[in-house]
């Protein structure tokens, strides 16, 4: 059975579970495990098979030493031949497409280290929660991280687009759309209104990915999900915890 296909068995028996309670949805997840597990191999890189905890440990201690110019030389070549036959990444970035946010380097990262889902404003959409259900149930990623930064070109554009009234051209107004209620809900608030609208959009995204259902949030409810934000900073490349 292909990978892609273990997901869709894994979310339809959750589903129907799901609807007769939280231990139906707990058994549906333990048979989905046993159906991925039907062709075990020894992981790309063992160092990756971490707990929530220790992947998200990993993460703070790679941005530290990014941001001190001390990142780690990573061996392009090996990592390049243990990974032809699979990955097994240790955490998954929901980040903005902004050129200036490098998630690999902002965490001293290598090749099968991160599962990067990128999109302006760093939002969940049904896209983005799809590719991170599969990088739960099929890579066991335990580690999810909705990753904003500063001066985010998505979110002023949505602040000025609601302030004017105006309507953006293209496929731009569906930005507007997903980021609208974190601005809305930052209007009036002390401060700046770009700061606090990148802030509060990185927290509704994190209650997003822990509620999705079926595959997320039972994930989250298990504990084998973490999910967390941060701010990303121009200025030195620290990521700042969203709590």
């Amino acid at each position: 059975m292909c990978q892609l296909c273990d997901v869709a068995h894994f979310a339809r028996s959750s589903r129907r579970r799901f609807m007769i309670g939280a231990g139906g949805l707990a058994a549906s997840l333990a048979l989905g495990a046993q159906a991925f597990a039907k062709e075990t191999k020894p992981p790309p890189k063992p160092q990756n098979v971490l707990s929530p905890d220790a992947a998200l440990d990993r993460l703070i201690k790679g941005n530290a030493r990014y941001v001190d110019g001390v990142s780690r030389r990573h061996d392009f070549k090996h990592e390049r031949e243990a990974l032809i036959g699979g990955q097994n990444p240790f955490a998954g970035i929901l980040s903005c497409a902004d050129s200036r946010i490098a998630p690999e380097y902002a965490f001293d990262s290598g090749r099968g280290d991160l599962f990067v889902c990128r999109v302006a404003g760093n939002f969940a959409s049904d896209e983005t929660i799809a590719s991170l259900e599969y990088a739960v149930a099929v890579l066991n990623v335990p580690l999810f991280m909705v990753l904003g930064h500063e001066s985010c070109g998505a979110v002023d554009a949505t602040i000025k687009s609601l302030k004017d009234g105006t309507t953006l051209p293209g496929h731009l107004p569906s930005l507007v759309s997903a980021l609208a209620p974190a601005v809305k809900a930052s209007q009036g608030k002390p401060g700046d209104l770009l700061a606090n609208a990148t802030r509060q959009n990185v927290i509704d995204n994190i209650g997003k990915l822990k509620s999705a259902t079926p595959i997320l949030s039972a994930a989250v409810d298990q504990g084998k999900l973490k999910v967390v934000g941060g701010i990303y900073r121009l200025g030195d490349g620290k990521v700042e915890m969203v709590v």
